[in-house]
């Protein structure tokens, strides 16, 4: 089964996580549902993946609290 992930750019995502050391939830859910499709992601952007949940795991990043609006 081929299943296309949303158009957000994978690249862009990781950058902005690792620029400003943190990451919003729904922005985690996006790319553990990319992990999910790894026949649909390229090797580079699944290394990219990779890193984020390294900085995750390791203290290295921040999970920021969602909002209620």
């Amino acid at each position: 089964m081929n299943v296309t992930l949303p158009q957000k750019n994978i690249e862009d995502l990781v950058t902005k996580v690792l620029m400003n050391r943190c990451i919003t939830p729904s922005d985690q859910q996006f790319l553990k549902c990319a992990l999910l499709y790894k026949d649909s992601l390229k090797e580079h952007e699944r290394i990219l993946i990779e890193r984020v949940f390294y900085g995750i795991r390791h203290g290295l990043l921040e999970i920021l609290e969602s909002t209620s609006v």
